[in-house]
């Protein structure tokens, strides 16, 4: 009876002091990032023509004929009626979810929608009619971390920041001051976000910027994803046929057409590519440089590759890099110069256009590419992509569709401007 006592007794004790022990709790406020997703079935019936719309945020650029293409991000295309550049005037919007690349032949428009390959009649621009769809295609094409995948709940477009808590619970016996570092259970308020709602012709081709994943070169459309550079056969163009892909690296970002050549740029070096056998791309050389974005312009004997830091630009670089390219085999780095924020470039002869994005327009003479010489700079605008056209030049940024006259590379004077509006 005795040792049944003291049994009782202890068991009793134990319940008593663990009955002294309270809880804290700690919050932390925070955000996290959450996915989006969209029903992929409403994604591929929400391809349609629509009424002109303001530009909000403008990415992409692409000069068809009389047209200027403008990418809105992930939503679609403007079409800009730009046979007076003094006064281009808004045409219709194409709506394309989840759109962020494009590539015109024959009146044919080719563009993503986020993994699938969609082409689009465009001989009337005001009413487009889908022509054939490719879906599935581009389970890699993204400008960005998040975005682009099918999963089970539909389509992952995005992930968006939310405020949420995280709470932290310790437990404190009396035996001591309490200890931040023994957390037993820690957990957060907030879920998911979900959502269900021939060679190169001017004639027949449009021209993109150097920040595009597509381009279009003899009888194929050629697009590049993270990995890879994916083939097309559009001998056809309102019947387009998967070619073949061919292996590139990692982190492939931007495609750039010289000739017969590709510049491929990444985050990590510029790969070459001789397409004079358009079906069969094969690789010359290569240039690695460090992290960064990446894209490229090119002429016979020189490449021009800006790097920049950012949201997906790991590196600390924000440079313009001029290389020897006369071996394709073998490109050499000439010089590097620093810049602000390097995006987007384009290329006319001897007269390089640089959209250093917060610093503005740069335009400069790269006949000595050892000294290059600042011709013009428009520092009052942000900047991300241009397209010079022989004598005025496109150029897209955060804070619109700006075209000018470069007659004279010295002064640029501006033609005309469409706002973003937001």
């Amino acid at each position: 009876m005795r040792a049944l006592a003291t049994v009782v007794f202890s068991i009793l004790a134990i319940a008593f002091i663990g009955s002294c022990c309270t809880t804290e709790v700690v919050e932390y406020p925070t955000q996290i990032w959450v996915p989006v997703y969209k029903n992929l079935d409403a994604i591929r019936n929400g391809v349609k023509a629509g009424t002109a719309r303001t530009l909000k945020n403008p990415g992409k650029i692409y000069f068809y004929g009389k047209y200027i293409l403008v990418n809105e991000r992930n939503e679609g295309i403007h079409v800009i009626d730009n046979s007076n550049p003094r006064m281009p005037r808004n045409l219709s919007f194409i709506e394309i979810p989840g759109n962020g690349d494009m590539a015109v032949r024959d009146n044919i428009l080719f563009a993503n929608s986020y993994i699938d390959l969609v082409a689009l009649d465009i001989s009337n621009p005001s009413s487009p009619t889908i022509v054939k769809r490719i879906e599935g295609i581009f389970p890699m094409l993204t400008d960005g971390l998040w975005g682009g995948a099918e999963t089970k709940e539909g389509m992952l477009v995005e992930y968006v920041l939310k405020d949420t808590v995280y709470k932290y619970y310790f437990e404190d016996c009396g035996n001591g001051p309490l200890n931040h570092d023994n957390i037993y259970r820690r957990e957060f308020e907030g879920g998911d976000i979900s959502m269900d709602n021939s060679k190169s012709n001017p004639s027949q081709t449009g021209k993109g910027g150097s920040m595009a994943r597509f381009t279009i070169y003899d009888k194929y459309l050629y697009s590049v994803d993270m990995t890879s550079l994916q083939l097309f056969d559009i001998s056809t163009p309102r019947d387009p046929k998967v070619w073949s892909k061919v292996n590139i690296g990692w982190e492939i970002e931007t495609i750039f057409p010289f000739k017969d050549k590709l510049f491929i740029g990444s985050t990590t070096g510029m790969f070459i590519y001789d397409v004079s056998d358009a079906a069969h791309p094969k690789q010359l050389g290569q240039f690695s440089h460090a992290r960064g974005c990446d894209p490229v312009v090119a002429n016979d004997k020189y490449a021009y590759v800006t790097l920049r830091t950012g949201t997906r630009c790991v590196g600390n670089l924000n440079q313009l890099d001029v290389l020897d390219i006369s071996d394709l085999t073998n490109p050499k780095l000439i010089k590097t110069y620093p810049m602000q924020e390097p995006a987007g470039l384009g290329l006319d002869n001897n007269i390089l256009f640089l959209c250093d994005g917060p610093a503005g327009l740069k335009v400069y003479d790269v006949e000595n590419p050892a000294e290059i010489k600042l011709l013009d700079w428009q520092s009052d605008i942000k900047t991300f992509d241009v397209i010079p056209l022989g004598s005025s030049l496109l150029m897209v940024g955060e804070d619109g569709l700006f075209q000018y006259d470069y007659a004279d590379p010295k002064n640029l004077i501006l033609l005309s401007k469409i706002p973003i509006v937001k």
